[in-house]
């Protein structure tokens, strides 16, 4: 059994270096204004960028020193300046409903090699890849777990405790995360899990006796639901409260609490458990080549068999396919990768099979959750899945494979695969709207204790004067391999320096939320159009994240109505994207953006080929 093919480490334990990471810094002011100064050009004309760099000039000088000089000092008492601050602000202060605007989900990749769709598989293929689940929540627990690293540097494995037995609770003006999770040295740990079917609510134990379940017992608890479930009446679908606006939720979850003591201990069974299994009816269709509709199910699919709080609800859909939807307040996305990763290695070298055991164990039934409700909860939840199925009938995904080459042909032109699909992006941006598109590309800065994120900006003034030649019939090929390289090198040093801990987004951030905090007016910085028009203030147009180089990948909506989510990962052989809009934007449409993007993808290749020659 290969079970823990290459992820366990017996050398290192997970979170050995945790204390030995470095303070995350903060950056010189003037080094962070001159890259906010650079990073707007592109979207002012000379009059307006000359009113800007005066007023950050004057930021520099007046107000800006001495907020960072507060900063500083809030830094000296704080391994993370920013961790509380982030989370709060992009996160449990946000009172848009979460589930559908802010959750990250997306396909598992296991219709590749063993397990393509096929009806009659989903509780005999999801026992099996549960239990891979609970042995990499055992791997953390027992902190076995390899640490990430960059070269030989190691990288911080905190989110790592938020992937399992946590759970965001709604709060009237501010939410927050709860967390049960323990490793072995810390203590004891929650170890049930819950099951959503139908609008029920069921739980079970999937450790007894220091024993995870193996699949065919997990499989004799998940029938046992479905069987009753699909026998009976449906639930009153109690979850799809959790897609509502969070001070609605809070105020919904405030009453019922009060209907019932019983009611508070289920809502905490259900925070504690591991993670939520989904039970879908549906069928989403699915290939290598095109997961639109998976994607589309995992980030929009039926709110009652999901807790969108939840840190983890995997969905498990009839016809043996499977997907996430994930709360993004506890951890970032590689985290989840990292999982599916781990569970894609097992199933390939497993064949897709369970070959231990099939004795059973005598188990005890999973227990359904029957929460008391009155008139209010039902009209609330009505009101809740009606919002829900509003907002998600306007969303638009395309998710498919770009295949003629991926990123061994990218490298051996020397060209970097990351920076490539970005550029392709800025170009396929630049063609169908005919202006530069401010972009969100995420750096991480796990190299940082608690380091999670950083904004690194791709549409720089180089990438728009290569977009422009190539929109150009007067520009010859050596000027726009000349230009497109010219940007190629400024990104790569741009991510660089960002992921070093050298960004300007969050300090300008941290500069802002100083001013809140000590009741100073907002800085003219902040108010100045050229804030907002370059994407700060979480105004980008195109939001994007490398997914990275495994076959896991997923999404998230756009950040504004009239923007993009776009999301990718990158093979030897191919590149599979993402692309997210709203159907109701008379400006986007995502299969567009994502066609013109694959044909980028072939204009940058073939201006490589025929510069050489």
């Amino acid at each position: 059994m290969m079970e823990n093919h290459v992820f366990e480490s017996v050398e290192e334990r997970t979170f050995q270096y945790q204390e030995s990471l470095p303070p995350l810094p903060v950056p010189s002011l003037e080094e962070s204004l001159s890259k906010y100064c650079e990073s707007v050009k592109p979207f002012l004309n000379e009059q307006e960028y000359e009113k800007t760099c005066q007023i950050v000039k004057n930021f520099e000088k007046g107000i800006g020193q001495e907020l960072h000089q507060k900063l500083l000092e809030r830094a000296k008492t704080r391994k993370n300046w920013l961790e509380e601050w982030w989370l709060n602000a992009a996160y449990l202060d946000v009172r848009m409903p979460s589930q559908l605007n802010v959750n990250f989900g997306g396909p598992g990749p296991y219709l590749e090699h063993y397990w393509p769709a096929k009806p009659g598989t989903q509780l005999e293929r999801g026992c099996l890849a549960t239990w891979y689940t609970l042995k990499y929540w055992e791997l953390i627990r027992r902190e076995r777990l390899g640490v990430h690293k960059a070269g030989n540097r190691p990288l911080d494995m905190h989110q790592f405790k938020n992937l399992f037995n946590t759970c965001k609770i709604p709060g009237v003006t501010r939410d927050s995360i709860a967390n049960y999770f323990k490793t072995e040295r810390e203590g004891s740990c929650p170890t049930h899990l819950v099951v959503m079917c139908r609008g029920r609510i069921f739980t079970f134990e999937a450790v007894i006796d220091g024993q995870i379940l193996s699949p065919p017992e997990i499989l004799r608890q998940l029938s046992y639901v479905q069987n009753i479930c699909q026998s009976q009446r449906d639930g009153i679908g109690l979850s799809a409260l959790t897609t509502e606006e969070r001070t609605r939720w809070a105020l919904s979850r405030e009453h019922l609490i009060s209907l019932d003591p019983k009611n508070l201990s289920h809502l905490e069974r259900i925070q504690s458990s591991l993670f939520v299994v989904s039970l879908d009816e549906d069928s989403p269709h699915g290939t290598p080549e095109d997961y639109s509709q998976i994607t589309y199910k995992a980030l929009a699919g039926d709110p009652t068999v999901r807790w969108g709080d939840k840190s983890y609800n995997f969905i498990m859909w009839r016809n043996g396919v499977f997907g996430s939807n994930c709360d993004h307040a506890p951890y970032d996305a590689m985290v989840l990768v990292a999982m599916c990763d781990y569970i894609d290695q097992n199933l390939k070298a497993t064949e897709g099979r369970w070959k231990g055991p099939m004795s059973v164990r005598e188990l005890a039934h999973p227990a359904e959750l029957v929460f008391t409700v009155d008139q209010k909860i039902l009209n609330d939840i009505a009101l809740a899945k009606a919002q829900y199925h509003t907002q998600v009938s306007d969303l638009q995904i395309a998710n498919y494979a770009f295949t003629s080459f991926g990123k061994s042909l990218v490298k051996k032109k020397k060209l970097h695969p990351d920076t490539f699909v970005q550029l392709a992006l800025q170009l396929a941006f630049y063609k169908l709207h005919g202006r530069p598109g401010c972009c969100y590309e995420t750096a991480t800065t796990r190299m940082f204790y608690h380091g999670r994120t950083e904004t690194m900006r791709p549409c720089t003034v180089e990438a728009v004067t290569w977009c422009r030649s190539m929109l150009d019939p007067s520009s010859t090929l050596a000027e726009r391999q000349r230009l497109m390289l010219s940007a190629f090198a400024k990104h790569n040093k741009m991510m660089k320096e960002f992921q070093q801990g050298k960004g300007f987004d969050r300090h300008l951030l941290g500069l802002l939320l100083i001013a809140k905090e000590q009741g100073i007016a907002v800085p003219e910085l902040y108010t100045d159009p050229a804030f907002t028009k370059s994407g700060g203030g979480g105004n980008f147009v195109l939001s994007t994240s490398l997914v990275g180089y495994t076959n896991v990948h997923g999404g998230v909506v756009p950040m504004i109505h009239d923007g993009y989510g776009f999301f990718y990962r990158i093979r030897d052989d191919r590149f599979v994207a993402a692309c997210t809009a709203w159907k109701s934007s008379p400006e986007t449409d995502a299969e567009k953006l994502l066609r013109t993007v694959f044909q980028s993808f072939q204009e940058i290749i073939q201006l490589m080929v025929n510069a050489q020659l």
